[in-house]
């Protein structure tokens, strides 16, 4: 059963290795934890006649359960290294990556795409509102602000997701491998009109994006 939304960007795959594994370590510790707990409350259960006494503790179950949990926390921190860097480090997005804006505000998305010259800044920009429209097989990268309260850009199906804090421009990226219409939300709590800050996302073919495009300008 896939119980993920469908994985539609070139390091979605990635993304959710590193869920599986971090899953499966904290799912076995928890049964283990919880089987543990029933063990002990069966067995030192109170009985008749039977005297609660009091306990030093264990100098060496202490080092065991402490650096236990530190060692998979670096081990796991070391293993998604390289996917974080690929995914947050600017140096390493893609060089032929397209450029569009989104400005966030209570309680929209705004996208700002470049004219036909391609470069965002100039006079044949055009914004428009909840939608982000992009080309299939090409990496993106978004410029992400907010003019009001903190936000959060969120693209399940790309595994994508940006705080957006206000006064500072932070760049995401990410490059779609399936054409579709998908959601774009909000995943910050950002008041009361959050529920309905949506925006949609719709993946053409290079074709058809080249098109659009023609058709914006």
């Amino acid at each position: 059963m896939n119980w993920l939304p469908p994985a539609l960007s070139t390091y979605a795959a990635d993304i959710d290795r590193i869920f599986y594994v971090i899953l499966v370590i904290t799912g076995i510790i928890f049964v283990a934890v919880e089987v543990t707990l029933i063990v002990f409350m069966i067995k030192y259960r109170g009985r008749e006649g039977r005297k609660a006494y009091y306990i030093e503790g264990n100098t060496k179950a202490e080092v065991i359960w402490t650096v236990t949990p530190a060692i998979i926390v670096l081990a796991l921190a070391f293993a998604s290294q390289d996917v974080w860097s690929r995914l947050k480090n600017p140096d390493r997005f893609p060089s032929d990556a397209l450029t569009f804006s989104v400005e966030a505000k209570q309680f929209e998305w705004n996208f700002t795409y470049p004219g036909i010259d391609g470069v965002l800044g100039n006079g044949d920009d055009f914004t428009i509102r909840n939608q982000l429209h992009l080309p299939v097989g090409q990496p993106v990268v978004v410029h992400t602000s907010s003019i009001d309260v903190i936000h959060s850009f969120f693209i399940p199906v790309f595994r994508i997701k940006q705080d957006i804090v206000p006064g500072m421009v932070i760049p995401v990226w990410f490059e779609a491998t399936e054409t579709g219409e998908f959601e774009l939300a909000c995943a910050e709590l950002c008041g009361l009109g959050h529920y309905r800050m949506r925006a949609r996302v719709f993946v053409h073919s290079q074709e058809d994006f080249a098109s659009w495009m023609a058709e914006q300008s």
